[in-house]
């Protein structure tokens, strides 16, 4: 294919074109709508114009550019929908791996559970523990916490994170802390 030299532009130094009848038409009836302009602003006015059929006729496209071109815009209408599909796939595999992942190891809990439960012994210890089972000849006490609940441990106070100094001795006080726990009657809460 043989190329055709583009027309030159238009610079600030080279006259305008002169305009076909229809632009020169169109033009008129613009220029009545509007006020009249110095003949400097017309001037830079035309000589910023650019003329879009020069601009136009300067562009070349090769029959090999435009089957590229059109090769990449199918390209991308295919594949864009398609890459969309692959990431919400992708997602919704990472969902069910973390699924399977989190029921493997409940299934392992569950498999633990079940050893446990074949031991004699820990069948034993949960038998005496939740239902109160006893060997024939064994005698149970059950001890009922008969303590009046003002002996009871109150609930302890959250802790604060600021650091208090107190000035007293702490010889006196550890004895102090010694001999009343060892003399109370209180019991501990159980968990």
């Amino acid at each position: 294919m043989v190329r055709r030299p583009a027309p030159p532009s238009a610079s600030p130094g080279a006259a305008t074109p002169t305009p076909s009848k229809k632009s020169a038409k169109k033009a008129a009836s613009k220029a009545a709508n509007r006020p009249p302009k110095s003949a400097a602003e017309r001037r830079a006015t035309s000589e910023r114009r650019v003329d879009v059929r020069e601009w136009a006729s300067g562009i070349r496209l090769s029959a090999f550019s435009v089957i590229m071109l059109s090769l990449v815009v199918l390209g991308a209408w295919v594949l864009v929908p398609t890459l969309g599909t692959f990431i919400d796939q992708r997602q919704k595999i990472a969902a069910l791996e973390a699924s399977v992942q989190v029921s493997e190891e409940q299934i392992a809990d569950l498999q633990k559970e079940r050893e446990r439960w074949q031991d004699p012994a820990y069948i034993t210890t949960q038998a005496r523990e939740r239902l109160y089972y006893v060997k024939p000849g064994e005698v149970v006490f059950l001890i009922d916490n008969d303590l009046d609940p003002a002996a009871l441990p109150r609930e302890q106070e959250p802790v604060s994170d600021t650091l208090e100094e107190k000035t007293a001795d702490w010889m006196p006080q550890l004895l102090r802390t010694l001999t009343a726990s060892g003399l109370s009657d209180t019991a501990a809460v159980a968990p």
